[in-house]
């Protein structure tokens, strides 16, 4: 089978490509991603090696080169990792939210539509990467309730709006036009390769540079936390063995508050406490996410091999043993990895 993967280099995609392409040799991978300020080719450099996996430099907003692309290709799956996904980007510009996480979306969709309908191609599988805060958030005193595939969809930043509006047109083309398609929504993740702007992969950074850690408001906003790791092995799963026009979640089972997760990482790293500084809360701010797993569990098998407490162990030593790879990111020298020639 042929596979695109939308932004791949970034975090969560790159982790995938690293998870499939040896696994499955006989599968052809294509990465594309537009390189843009947190896609990192660096990430899946080292997969040039293998003879079933391919970089293609393109953003998913260009419809024309994307039409161009699929007509070469003949994609079997497309699995969409390609989003602007950081809520405070969007707080400031959330028009690129829309024109990547909806328009290219459409995009993708209208692209793979094509190959059925002009050229009689069989297309097996689209994959949306969404995300749990299309369904907004919790009360943080009523512990029992978590989010299900069926909770109401209602976002509460711009970022979780473009991917709430993503979910729809996904699940509209299933109905209007039969496309096979899937979507997992998943709660926070942390591993490696995550840039430097999310929670865990901030923190690790400004401790080590024993700079102060800002916390939004209280720091008692909680968040469900999985390993990047065993997201994309649900993601595997779903791709390969979901029922189509379904949703599935996916989540670590894993709560903790923002400020216990700083104060974890500052007692692996052997920092004083007296580094957290709180600033002013983030506009619109989720209270608390938790999902319920059980859906992809029983029918389809996904268990998880990452705690939190072994997790961001491992997360925080790869994040210390490759300060030369995070210190590209903060130079920017990593943008000039990729040569087009």
């Amino acid at each position: 089978m042929k596979f695109l993967i939308t932004g791949g280099s970034g975090f969560i995609g790159s982790n995938y490509l690293h998870y499939v392409v040896n696994k499955y040799p006989n599968d052809e991978f294509i990465c594309l991603d537009a390189l843009t300020y947190a896609g990192n080719y660096n990430n899946i450099k080292d997969l040039e090696k293998y003879n079933n996996y391919k970089f293609i430099k393109m953003d998913i907003r260009d419809r024309e080169s994307l039409n161009d692309l699929f007509r070469t290709e003949k994609f079997d799956i497309v699995i969409n990792f390609a989003a602007e996904s950081h809520v405070d980007r969007s707080i400031v510009n959330p028009n690129i939210f829309v024109e990547t996480n909806v328009i290219g979306t459409v995009n993708l969709l209208n692209a793979f539509k094509m190959l059925r309908d002009e050229f009689g191609h069989k297309i097996i599988r689209y994959h949306q990467i969404s995300t749990d805060e299309v369904y907004g958030d919790l009360p943080l005193d009523k512990t029992d309730l978590l989010f299900t595939e069926n909770s109401y969809l209602c976002p509460s930043s711009p970022y979780s709006s473009s991917k709430a509006s993503a979910d729809l047109f996904v699940l509209a083309y299933a109905r209007t036009f039969n496309m096979p398609v899937t979507i997992s929504r998943c709660s926070n993740n942390y591993g490696p390769y995550q840039f430097p702007e999310a929670l865990i992969p901030l923190m690790i950074t400004k401790a080590l540079r024993n700079e102060k850690l800002p916390v939004y408001g209280n720091g008692l906003n909680v968040r469900d936390w999985i390993h990047v790791h065993d997201h994309n092995v649900g993601v595997d799963l779903i791709v390969r063995k979901g029922k189509n026009g379904e949703i599935y979640n996916l989540g670590g089972h894993s709560e903790k508050n923002n400020l216990f997760v700083v104060k974890t990482i500052l007692k692996e790293l052997s920092k004083s406490e007296d580094l957290i500084t709180f600033v002013e809360d983030r506009k619109g701010h989720d209270l608390r996410y938790a999902m319920d797993t059980s859906k992809i569990e029983k029918e389809l098998g996904w268990t998880r091999s990452y705690t939190f407490e072994k997790g961001i162990k491992e997360t925080i030593n790869w994040y210390v043993n490759n300060q030369d790879w995070l210190n590209d990111i903060l130079s920017g020298k990593y943008k000039n990895s990729y040569n087009e020639h």
